[in-house]
């Protein structure tokens, strides 16, 4: 549902308020249910989040898909509170409404489509991903007015739903797209990360990395991983979309500690590295114009044909991603740090249902994980047992 919020607050029982959602739109639990109550100090303590291990940040918390209510706060300022009775009060709403994305296209030679995207779901996140939406307005107000042989889309979109919407509104013109880039994280001055796209191989694959190695900057790939931002979506097993993200420090990463954290700031941005930023990506632009085809080959599946076919699994739902919440296979507050074999297992989740195509057997899906054999076939069995996978070979 449409979530809408217009105050926030804790106040304690000399009525100071102690969080004030006015001061900063990360202290509430973004989609928090309305409340308005006096509760107890250990009754409030469940519903404050905070980082023990960075005690001056707030972190960035959402419950999208299950009803709750929560604030956060720097983890100095909970560690204070005294034991009090405390007013609490969140004046939202959760309504029937509608999602809204911008979508901007520029009519090439071709009908073919480079596709950028972004999303813009982060309040008071700069880096992550402010950035991404300011560099792709830039770069559509710089190449509007000049000639393109592909034709470009610039969607800007709520994250993962925004991106799983707009492909359902498409699907039928989905083919169209021959190369495309997720815009992340491009602000920071971290060294460029390229994260490929599923194929791996495709050719916005081997031109972001031809740009960057004759850039002379220090640089690293990574493999595709079924989780990310939104071309998780974009590369599902139902479309495989040549679609990679280029971005400066990755997220969730020891590289960017700023990440979904108060931290992540205007002061954080640096003016140079977003320049930077902008100007790779105008030259994967006309790089690939200029390697512009009207025929395509395609791509050869014999590798896959050639495989010993051992035991092999079907996702049911290849089209952008499952909704794991609601089936209780994934936690229900986003953004928290949990363990790590309990963020091993959600992402043998994310592997068993991305590679699960009726291409790849489960020795091809714990290769490319690199996760134990057991880790794989309890993620395998989860997903049997919600109806989501079925054994086919």
């Amino acid at each position: 549902r449409e979530w809408n919020i217009n105050d926030a607050y804790i106040k304690n029982s000399k009525g100071e308020k102690i969080v004030d959602f006015k001061k900063s739109n990360l202290h509430v639990l973004n989609y928090s249910v309305p409340i308005h109550t006096k509760l107890s100090l250990q009754e409030l303590l469940p519903h404050l989040h905070s980082l023990p291990e960075q005690p001056t940040v707030i972190p960035y918390r959402t419950s999208y898909y299950k009803e709750n209510w929560g604030f956060c706060m720097t983890h100095n300022q909970l560690i204070n509170l005294q034991d009090d009775e405390y007013e609490v009060v969140i004046d939202s709403t959760l309504e029937n409404g509608s999602l809204t994305y911008a979508e901007f296209f520029i009519q090439g030679e071709s009908n073919d489509e480079v596709l950028f995207s972004c999303y813009t779901c982060h309040p008071s996140m700069c880096n992550d991903n402010l950035s991404g939406v300011v560099l792709l307005t830039e770069i559509a107000k710089c190449i509007k007015n000049i000639k393109n042989n592909y034709s470009i889309r610039f969607i800007f979109v709520p994250e993962t739903i925004g991106a799983i919407t707009w492909i359902h509104q498409n699907e039928t013109n989905i083919s169209k797209i021959k190369h495309g880039l997720v815009a992340t994280c491009l602000g920071d001055s971290g060294k460029f990360t390229y994260k490929k796209s599923r194929q791996g191989d495709a050719e916005i694959d081997k031109t972001v990395i031809n740009i960057l190695e004759n850039s002379k900057m220090e640089f690293k790939t990574v493999d595709f991983f079924p989780w990310g931002s939104d071309e998780r979506q974009l590369c599902s097993p139902g479309f495989d979309l040549p679609i990679g993200s280029l971005m400066r420090s990755m997220y969730g990463t020891e590289d960017f500690p700023e990440y979904h954290t108060s931290n992540d700031n205007l002061e954080f941005i640096n003016k140079e590295a977003l320049r930077e930023s902008f100007e790779k990506y105008m030259e994967i632009i006309e790089s690939i114009n200029k390697n512009y085809s009207e025929k395509y080959m395609k791509q050869s599946k014999g590798e896959n044909k050639n495989k010993i076919k051992s035991e092999m699994y079907l996702n049911l739902f290849p089209k952008c991603g499952p909704q794991l919440g609601k089936r209780e296979v994934y936690r229900n507050i986003g953004g928290q740090n949990n363990s790590i074999e309990t963020r091993k297992n959600e992402f043998a989740i994310f592997w068993v249902l991305n590679l699960s195509d009726g291409q790849n057997s489960i020795s091809d899906i714990i290769q490319r994980s690199g996760f134990e054999e057991s880790i794989i076939r309890r993620a395998i069995k989860i997903l049997i047992e919600k109806g989501l996978l079925k054994k086919i070979l």
